[in-house]
């Protein structure tokens, strides 16, 4: 019982002691004060800390301000040469090659005779026709003045007209016999095969040579349904041949009705060639090149997606608001893709673009003077 009395005063001792020692330290004075204080405005540098605070919130994303140039897309396809024109020569009339004035590799000028046959009967048929003709001619002219001084009647006169006029017909046709008994070049070119030889008796359409004209040589390619549009009569066009060498020339020819096995539009490339050294039949890759666009090249991770899935760029225009700007991709080059439709007055924003949102303003800071600086 003792002992139980002494654990009480024990414990009403530690509590006295605890009371007095809050009392002396005047807590109980100042909560009122401290509530008040809680309730007034904050000072200006809590203020302005809050302000600062609001900042930070702002996302902070890197932009460059894009570079505008003149751009020409560059279609690259496959192809061969070809001559610009190619002519089997044939035998306009038969017999026997009379003279053969050519061999494989001449070049011979357009209308040059390249091969004859022998034909001594027409030729005198045209003198034949001649004659006549002459002596038609006499006739006519002795009628008129018989006719003039009424000698002779009209019916006589128009009889004597109607034969100088079959006398000139029948000169016009023996000098058309004697003219195919030549065969002559429709157009310059290179000889590049003969097949018959002197003496050698022809018949009517026997081919006689193959005729090649080269200058220009002609590409002949194919371009896709996807390119076609962009391609265009004139455009500029370089060719790189199968042992290395590169010509420019331009295109002459886009064919306006597609290959229906492969969906392909057939076009020609026209190189100048005047010493003749290009043959036909080489393997090429041609580069053409279409109207020049006003673009913009950017790297390929700037590219982004819209909502609705089309291809873009995250900008900002002067007042740091970001937002998405549709762009058409021309072309894919070594130093980025190349974009139409970029804002002339925006920034391209190049880092945090895929973490902001349309109408929200951000801070902005310049990636190219960032990398000067690094």
């Amino acid at each position: 019982m003792a002992s139980r009395i002494k654990g009480h005063k024990i414990a009403a001792i530690i509590v006295l002691i605890a009371a007095g020692l809050w009392v002396g330290t005047g807590k109980f004075t100042s909560v009122g004060s401290e509530e008040a204080r809680a309730a007034q405005p904050a000072p200006e540098t809590e203020q302005a800390g809050d302000t600062a605070g609001t900042d930070e919130s702002l996302r902070t994303v890197a932009a460059i301000t894009p570079k505008f140039i003149e751009h020409a897309r560059e279609i690259r396809v496959s192809g061969v040469t070809g001559a610009d024109k190619h002519a089997v020569l044939a035998a306009r009339a038969g017999g026997v090659i009379a003279a053969l004035d050519i061999s494989q590799g001449d070049y011979v000028e357009a209308d040059q005779i390249v091969t004859s046959v022998e034909g001594d009967d027409i030729t005198a048929a045209v003198m034949t026709a001649q004659a006549t003709l002459a002596q038609r001619q006499q006739e006519l002219e002795v009628a008129e003045k018989l006719f003039q001084s009424g000698n002779t009647a009209e019916l006589q006169l128009i009889r004597v007209r109607a034969d100088k006029a079959a006398a000139e017909a029948a000169l016009r046709q023996a000098e058309a016999a004697a003219d195919r008994l030549n065969l002559r070049a429709p157009f310059a070119g290179v000889i590049d095969t003969v097949d018959v030889e002197l003496g050698e008796w022809v018949q009517v359409g026997t081919p006689i040579a193959t005729l090649l004209a080269l200058d220009p040589i002609v590409v002949r390619a194919e371009v896709s349904e996807i390119d076609i549009g962009f391609v265009a009569k004139g455009d500029p066009a370089s060719v790189r041949l199968v042992h290395g060498t590169h010509i420019d020339g331009h295109v002459r020819h886009v064919a306006r009705d597609a290959s229906p096995t492969t969906r392909t539009y057939p076009v020609e490339i026209a190189l100048p060639n005047p010493d003749r050294t290009i043959p036909s039949g080489m393997t090429a890759e041609v580069s053409l090149f279409t109207s020049p666009e006003r673009a913009v090249t950017v790297p390929r991770s700037v590219i982004t997606l819209s909502v609705e899935g089309e291809l873009g760029l995250r900008v900002v225009g002067h007042d740091d608001i970001a937002n998405f700007a549709s762009v058409e991709l021309i072309d894919d080059t070594p130093e980025g893709l190349v974009l139409t439709g970029v804002p002339e007055d925006a920034r391209i924003i190049v880092s945090g673009q895929d973490l902001v949102r349309d109408g929200e303003k951000v801070i902005v800071k310049d990636a190219q003077a960032s990398a000067r600086g690094n």
